[in-house]
């Protein structure tokens, strides 16, 4: 069966089933309520099968909400236009210029320089390299960079290094990157789409706003304290490689220094215009209480934007971006985001998701740490399974309504549930780093179902922890 006939027939049955539970009415609601989960059936149903391309499935509120007298056009269509989508389009414009520009090469490379060649600090080099990019670029777009270096590296440790366990060593790399991807972009609200999407979700919904220097206090050091135990596990645990420093990987990585040059003007100046968007995020709140202005994070990530298509790249008299550059960026993500908004906000308008959330809450712990615990768990495992932008999308209004049923704070269920959904580790298709990962050829699906598992229980164990003892800390919570 083609592709195309596949996702016809997917289509199709997604159609037919969101039908028969309109008519069948499982959960005795309303006329209104009943299209709205019908409509959240099938839309969940053809991002599940991926029948369709998910930003495609995405704009179906755009036609449904207003034919079925759900939402008139114009309260669906702001969904799409919703200030945290912008935020992420800014992040998403300092990724292509930092990749047009060859600096996310350079930093690589560098880190790896900086901490040796034998065999365990080839791995926290690309552990700390992967790790720290994937902050501000997306997880994708960094394991594609990573991945030939990484390949490369692998290939000249195989011709010069006799000694020491290679398989291992191969095993451990692979995995590093994309676990490290993944991981990584954890720590910041631009790292990663769920982090993007959950936070525009809280502050449409409740007018709750998470600042960004606030979210990276709780999850850089979650996300190292991962990234850290994700080294120690593979190297000294699970894969040890015994691989001493050897001349000839070390000189193949000042080789591939010394091909970039020395840092040109155009790095500079994305390094300089990254610096002070990163000032700005941090010290916005300051900034705001001493000037006649009113940042937040989506007009700091559009000056930044605009910043990179002014600024002359000091390269042959052009900008350090041009719109043409634009079209490597995955705008079907930012139209997924406005989806899923269009979609909470269907659901919520119709009270689908109180009753959700009162219901669960009726039968979920009432000790709030094994809640969170509880939550952290579905997430972690569900995302295995289910792309973790739409999953975000799918339970950020769930656990909402399940913390304001039970008297507990938005953001101590929902923050754990986010960074859940980017810690899928066990399968190949649980994240696109993981399935680049595998497809190098070097891990065998018991390698990562095993590393995985481990490292989820270990992920849903940490964040846990931390959401329920920083939040407060941060006076997130009251």
């Amino acid at each position: 069966m083609s592709s195309k006939n596949k996702s016809f027939q997917l289509f199709f049955i997604g159609i037919v089933f969101s039908i028969l539970v309109y008519f069948i009415n499982p959960l005795a609601f309303d006329i209104k309520a009943n299209t709205v989960f019908a409509v959240a059936f099938l839309m969940i149903f053809l991002w599940i099968t991926e029948a369709l391309p998910m930003a495609v499935t995405a704009m179906l509120p755009i036609i449904l909400f207003p034919l079925f007298n759900i939402l008139p056009i114009k309260d669906t269509a702001k969904s799409y236009g919703d200030p945290i989508i912008f935020l992420f389009m800014g992040g998403f414009f300092l990724g292509l210029a930092i990749e047009k520009w060859n600096l996310h090469k350079r930093i690589a490379l560098n880190i790896i320089h900086k901490t040796g060649t034998n065999g365990n600090k080839i791995v926290l080099g690309f552990i700390l390299a992967t790790g720290s990019l994937s902050m501000w670029l997306s997880n994708t777009a960094t394991t594609m960079m990573m991945f030939p270096i990484a390949m490369s590296v692998i290939h000249v440790m195989q011709e010069n290094n006799k000694d020491g366990n290679i398989k291992n060593f191969s095993i451990t790399l692979m995995l590093a990157i994309a676990y490290s991807s993944n991981l990584g972009g954890i720590a910041t609200i631009i790292g990663t789409p769920p982090n993007v999407a959950y936070v525009g979700y809280i502050k449409e919904h409740l007018t709750i706003e998470i600042p960004f220097m606030k979210w990276m206090l709780l999850c850089m050091p979650l996300s190292i304290v991962l990234l850290l135990t994700l080294y120690f596990l593979m190297v000294k645990i699970m894969y040890p490689n015994k691989i001493k420093s050897d001349i000839k990987t070390e000189n193949y990585i000042y080789e591939e220094i010394k091909k970039l040059g020395k840092i040109s003007i155009p790095e500079k100046r994305v390094l300089l215009i990254f610096g002070f968007t990163a000032f700005l995020w941090i010290f916005q709140s300051l900034i705001n209480k001493l000037l006649p202005i009113k940042l937040d994070d989506t007009i700091v990530a559009m000056i930044c934007a605009i910043l990179l298509f002014v600024i002359p790249s000091g390269n042959e008299n052009q900008e350090i971006l041009k719109w043409k550059d634009t079209h490597a960026m995955p705008w079907g993500i930012l139209i997924l985001f406005g989806g899923g908004l269009a979609l909470a906000k269907g659901l919520e308008t119709v009270g689908i998701i109180q009753l959700l959330g009162s219901s669960v809450a009726a039968i979920a712990p009432q000790n709030i740490f094994l809640l969170i615990l509880l939550v952290t768990t579905i997430s972690v495992f569900i995302s295995e399974l289910l792309s973790n932008v739409a999953q975000v999308i799918i339970f950020a209004p769930v656990v909402t309504s399940i913390a304001i049923s039970m008297h507990v704070h938005p953001l101590l269920l929902g923050i754990p549930m986010t960074l859940g959904a980017s810690c899928a580790g066990m399968l190949p298709m649980g994240t696109p780093p993981n399935a680049i990962a595998f497809s190098s050829g070097k891990i065998e699906l018991k390698d990562m179902l095993k590393t995985g598992f481990i490292m989820n229980i270990i992920s849903i164990l940490l964040i846990s922890i931390f959401c329920y003892f920083m939040l407060p800390l941060l006076g997130l919570i009251r």
